[in-house]
């Protein structure tokens, strides 16, 4: 079973994920204690995740990749199905403002998250079969638009802007590299910040994030609190940080820092090597899973990987960014570091279809 898989990346991302629970523990134990009197309770559910993300690993690598490209359809309208389901009140449940996830007991399921595998496998199906109608932006690429619109739409009911961006952002790349027009993606542009100008409008508290993005001294207790906590762990962190487990800002400055400002504990804990480390490991992940793409034999498979790997390295720097003050927040998690069970498992889960990919493109 392992004599084939790309040991590379694989070990890669089982060592990426078991530092990411190391880190989880490091950056709750103090909020667990205090609210459920159990300072491992972020790291059991985030390790039984871990094991359940193993076994889809595991189990997605023998399973051919050919059969995504066979059932792109029904995996699509099934994600878009849990993607209305999670909108109805009484089915889907309300965390921080936002009706995102399923719930079952003290675990929940965030159908955004998986959605991003099956549009990618959907779009990347598409144009594996349209290849001579991507130049038409018309005939070829304004079908695939309308979709990744609707899906993005439904996603901003919810809201959950950060996933919305992801999934796009990684689908517009997989259009790209399948070799649209570039004017195509100009367009895009224009359209993109038209878009954001109109979600500002509608919310206007996405307006608070920016003004905070560019100065979060204006309501250092409000919208700006976040950012300013993120940089006062980031800033003196030095070159080795403040040791593992000595993190100041983890003591009820900065909110739940386990999941999306994990890196800022990193950082304060771990110094400039730590963040070389994890950013190191997210570019071996790339270019390990680049280089499956370029070997593969057809088109479906190659735009699959890129898509799946290119969708947890952008979600990555767009978390990376947001902790740094580089953009607005956008509640984008750090892949197989920050807590959370549906992030962990569809991060695996890409890796699992690469990983099989791999194996069957194998000379």
């Amino acid at each position: 079973m392992f004599k084939k898989l790309d040991k590379k990346l694989l070990i890669t991302v089982i060592i990426t994920a078991l530092f990411g629970i190391l880190m989880i523990y490091s950056a709750s134990n103090v909020w667990a204690e205090y609210k459920f009197n159990d300072s491992l309770k972020y790291v059991k559910h985030q390790f039984l995740f871990f094991i359940l993300g193993i076994i889809t690993m595991f189990t997605l690598s023998n399973i051919d990749y050919k059969y995504y490209y066979k059932n792109a359809n029904k995996i699509l309208l099934l994600t878009f199905i849990l993607l209305i389901l999670v909108l109805i009140p009484g089915i889907g449940i309300v965390r921080n403002g936002s009706r995102s996830w399923f719930g079952i007991g003290s675990f929940s399921i965030q159908p955004s998250e998986f959605s991003k595998i099956a549009l990618i496998i959907f779009v990347s199906k598409y144009l594996a079969n349209n290849d001579k109608d991507v130049k038409k932006i018309v005939k070829g690429i304004f079908p695939i638009l309308g979709l990744i619109l609707l899906f993005f739409g439904l996603i901003m009911l919810e809201p959950d802007f950060g996933q919305g961006m992801v999934i796009v952002i990684t689908l517009i790349m997989i259009i790209f590299v399948s070799g649209a027009k570039l004017s195509f993606f100009v367009k895009c542009g224009i359209l993109g910040l038209l878009g954001i100008v109109g979600l500002i409008i509608i919310a206007p508290y996405r307006l608070a994030r920016i003004i905070s993005f560019v100065n979060p001294w204006v309501d250092p207790l409000g919208s700006g609190f976040q950012i300013i906590q993120s940089l006062y762990a980031i800033g003196p962190s030095g070159l080795l940080g403040k040791g593992l487990g000595n993190s100041i800002q983890k003591h009820f400055y900065l909110p739940e820092p386990q999941t999306d400002f994990i890196f800022s504990i990193i950082s304060e804990e771990l110094g400039f090597l730590g963040v070389l480390l994890v950013t190191s490991l997210f570019l071996i992940i790339f270019i390990r899973s680049i280089k499956v793409s370029l070997k593969c034999t057809d088109l479906f498979s190659k735009y699959l990987v890129f898509g799946l790997s290119f969708g947890i390295l952008i979600q990555a720097i767009l978390n990376l960014c947001v902790v740094v003050g580089l953009i607005p927040v956008t509640g984008v998690t750090l892949p197989f570091f920050s807590y959370g069970g549906s992030s962990l498992l569809v991060s695996f889960a890409s890796i699992g279809i690469i990983l099989n990919i791999s194996k069957n493109n194998k000379k």
